[in-house]
């Protein structure tokens, strides 16, 4: 189209008044085209004469620099912008003949601050400079994005290096474990010898007395050793990317397994369970050795919310699209305060929790392509929701019927 006008226009005394209107129409149909695909371009595009007047901006760029209206080849472009940062970086390019990639500006965009990408470039048609083109981009999700995987990978390396430590750590803890039994051990033996002695010599000293005093301090480190190592295994189990040897089975009797396994530990809490778990559930592809790790988690941790004992309710039944598995307690519930903050590492209301648990809990379910929902009030309970994906291949097919 743009050829045929060309060739009109170079014997515009040869058109008829027919031809004339033709060529308006057309040259109407193809500058209206070319401003369509430019106000459709999510990138700012604005164009400037010689003089550094504006003579286009698309619909992008008049939002990104919020600009309200200019006339055409009548305002200089930095008279036009009202972002005083920006305006200022386009005057000192423009009226030196530079030109700049990329500067980047925190702008309002709408009420909303949004960073802009601002590059400057010279406008060239037949090897002549006949103006100037500005780009603007809006770079704030790239920019964020960039920021994500910088913290990921961040944290990735932090990960690493912390579980090392971990491991490091865990080594001598067992040998101080080992070294205070056989402490304990040489003690005892030592504590059997005095005693035939002194009644030997049928003396008044109380030996036993003295050791075990010794006795209680060793069992004191016993148990903080013990609880150093509990902390460094969950912290392990935390940091290390999970490997899932995903199985295909039913989550019923899996779950059925589990409560049999905490059966003593729950009627020794006096906590009641009630079995709520739908009929034909379709198989589901999960790790039972982390399935096992996230459900007992909730299940210990809703037995511990009840000190008084109480009732936990376990309901399995298929969902939208995948199974669901709600573990509801009655126990003292969360407050509003803390509720936010129930799957943040280390984060615990309890005394001698390492808090992870939650945090274990949730990299399960995520690692199984599933969610975690929770809803709680104080005083009341706690309810957690798991929803995992049905394989693919065992999706049902919604039936309907005919008229």
């Amino acid at each position: 189209m743009r050829q045929f006008i060309k060739r009109a226009l170079q014997r515009p005394e040869k058109l008829k008044g027919e031809q004339f209107i033709d060529l308006l129409t057309a040259s109407s149909r193809e500058i209206d085209r070319l401003e369509t695909v430019m106000d459709s371009l999510p990138r700012g595009i604005l164009v400037c004469d010689t003089a550094h007047n504006l003579i286009l901006a698309n619909k992008a760029a008049r939002r990104f620099l919020s600009i309200v209206s200019y006339e055409q080849a009548r305002e200089t472009i930095w008279d036009v912008i009202p972002e005083e940062k920006i305006a200022e970086f386009l005057a000192q390019i423009l009226l030196s003949a530079g030109k700049a990639e990329e500067r980047e500006y925190d702008v309002d965009v709408g009420g909303i601050n949004r960073l802009l990408s601002v590059s400057v470039m010279p406008l060239v048609q037949d090897r002549q400079v006949t103006g100037s083109l500005i780009l603007v981009d809006d770079i704030t999700e790239r920019r964020s994005r960039e920021a994500k995987m910088r913290r990921m990978e961040s944290l990735a390396s932090l990960t690493t290096l912390a579980a090392g430590i971990a491991h490091e750590i865990k080594n001598p803890l067992g040998a101080l474990s080992i070294h205070v039994q056989l402490i304990q051990k040489a003690m005892t033996a030592q504590e059997k010898l005095c005693l035939d002695i002194h009644q030997k010599q049928k003396t008044q000293c109380e030996p036993d007395r003295y050791f075990n005093i010794i006795d209680r301090y060793l069992n004191v480190v016993n148990e903080e050793v013990d609880r150093l190592n509990a902390i460094v295994v969950d912290f392990l189990f935390a940091v290390r990317p999970m490997n899932a040897q995903m199985r295909r089975g039913s989550i019923n009797p899996f779950i059925e397994d589990l409560l049999e396994f905490v059966s003593i530990e729950l009627n020794d809490a006096h906590v009641e369970v009630i079995k709520k778990f739908a009929d034909n559930m379709p198989p589901l592809d999960f790790d039972p050795a982390l399935m096992k790790q996230a459900l007992l988690n909730l299940i210990q941790n809703g037995a511990a919310a009840m000190s008084g004992g109480g009732t936990l309710t376990i309901t399995t039944e298929e969902a939208e699209g995948g199974v669901q598995i709600t573990i509801a307690d009655t126990g003292t519930g969360i407050t509003d305060e803390n509720f936010a903050k129930i799957f943040e590492p280390y984060f615990t209301t309890k005394e001698n929790g390492t808090g992870l648990g939650l945090t274990v809990v949730f990299r399960v379910i995520k690692e199984h392509q599933g969610e975690i929902n929770v809803k709680s009030r104080e005083g009341e309970g706690t309810v957690f929701t798991i929803t995992l994906p049905i394989p693919q291949t065992d999706r049902r097919l919604i039936t309907y019927d005919k008229d």
